[in-house]
């Protein structure tokens, strides 16, 4: 299309110049966004992966200081090892489940769910209220 004159042109002509500018502008718009929303993206994945590096570090020399394996990521497999460990010698009740893992370090702030996902898996069964054996 040739350019026309500015001053030549209708109102409608010129009100579809501008909406057609507006959304070159907001398409272009859209794009730079989605353009920094990646970088911060990979920006965030690069310091959660340096994070897991610099914990699992530090969960090394805990261990070699302690002796015991330890794992961050906020994941149970250890403490849910350790629970099976600790019933396998006997049916015990939650309270006693609580003080032997706080006494090895291991979190318990989600004992119950924890117990109530090994009763679902057939790892343990309950033999009373808050009580637990090794299936």
């Amino acid at each position: 299309m040739a350019k026309k004159d500015i001053n030549k042109l209708s109102a409608d002509e010129l009100y579809e110049l501008a909406e057609a500018r507006k959304k070159e502008e907001m398409q272009k718009q859209k794009e730079e966004l989605k353009s920094q929303v990646a970088d911060l993206r990979a920006k965030k994945k690069d310091l959660e992966r340096e994070h897991r590096k610099g914990m699992a570090a530090i969960d090394a020399e805990i261990s070699q200081l302690t002796g015991r394996k330890t794992r961050s990521g906020g994941r149970s497999g250890g403490t849910r090892a350790a629970m099976l460990d600790f019933l396998a010698s006997g049916e015990s009740d939650t309270g006693s489940i609580r003080a032997h893992l706080e006494a090895q370090g291991f979190p318990v702030g989600n004992l119950p769910q924890t117990m109530a996902y090994l009763k679902r898996t057939g790892r343990v069964v309950s033999t009373g209220r808050g009580r637990y054996k090794a299936a």
